[in-house]
């Protein structure tokens, strides 16, 4: 078969894949302003008669979907800014620095991600409990402050940072806190907007933690909010359909802004790895 053929239908063949996967979000999207009933109707619509924003007006206005998109926000953004600096620092340490036990306690952490979350779940609460955080923000953020995950893909990215320029910093006399903000933050910028996607995608995306730890309804999350709409308004498919795209739209936005720190460190991470 001649190459050029090939390439031919190896792009057909991506391209068809692309579609297959964005149609259901096309849908989608298109579904969320269409009129009442419309998305239902036989055969499906791919396109609305008319488009209209009364389904979003309705989340705002009537549902109050700001307050859980505003939760969901505050609880996102928190364990992604947190969790970046404990694992960043975390993986640092393992990688670079001597200490006690190091190895041991890297090889028991990394034991340790075999074990389902689901497992965890009990413990995790109760201890919540006995501190008191059950029914508050806290007690969604802290579980996701630091993770095993963050650490291992950190501490593999940072053993690439050659010794020397550590020890040199350190003969000019710099402080291990100068070190890692001035040479290790710069150098291991791409694998934390890696995991900045994974995280923030991870939390916003969360449901079972939140809806087991929080009891008041005015402090769900968007995914906990939505499967309770779902309930109330099954036969609104318009509405479900507006919900699923406030939902999706702010991970977008977030892989779109750090797109470019995303490819330049799974493709980095490849070569190194």
């Amino acid at each position: 078969m001649h190459p050029r053929f090939q390439r031919l239908l190896l792009y057909a063949a991506l391209v068809v894949g692309a579609a297959m996967a964005l149609l259901p979000m096309v849908w989608m999207l298109s579904a969320s302003v269409m009129p009442t009933g419309e998305a239902t109707t036989y055969p499906p619509r791919l396109l609305p008669s008319r488009v209209t924003f009364e389904h979003y007006r309705e989340l705002f206005t009537r549902l109050n979907l700001g307050r859980y998109l505003l939760n969901s926000t505050i609880v996102s953004v928190t364990v992604t800014a947190v969790s970046l600096l404990i694992n960043s620092m975390a993986g640092y340490a393992f990688a670079k620095l001597r200490f006690r036990g190091r190895e041991r306690t890297f090889r028991l952490l990394t034991g340790a991600m075999v074990i389902p979350a689901q497992v965890t779940m009990l413990p995790l609460f109760l201890l919540l409990k006995q501190m008191g955080f059950i029914n508050t923000y806290w007690g969604v953020v802290i579980p996701g402050l630091a993770s095993i995950f963050g650490i291992f893909l950190i501490r593999q990215y940072a053993q690439s940072i050659p010794d020397d320029l550590l020890d040199a910093a350190r003969v000019d006399g710099a402080s291990e806190l100068r070190i890692y903000v001035s040479l290790v933050l710069p150098v291991i910028r791409p694998i934390l907007a890696t995991l900045a996607i994974w995280t923030f995608l991870a939390t916003w995306n969360d449901f079972m933690w939140p809806l087991i730890v929080l009891s008041d309804s005015s402090m769900y999350t968007l995914p906990v909010a939505l499967a309770n709409l779902v309930g109330e308004h099954v036969q609104d498919t318009e509405l479900m359909m507006a919900g699923s795209v406030l939902t999706v739209l702010p991970v977008l936005l977030v892989f779109l802004f750090l797109q470019r720190y995303y490819i330049e460190g799974v493709t980095v991470g490849s070569v190194k790895g």
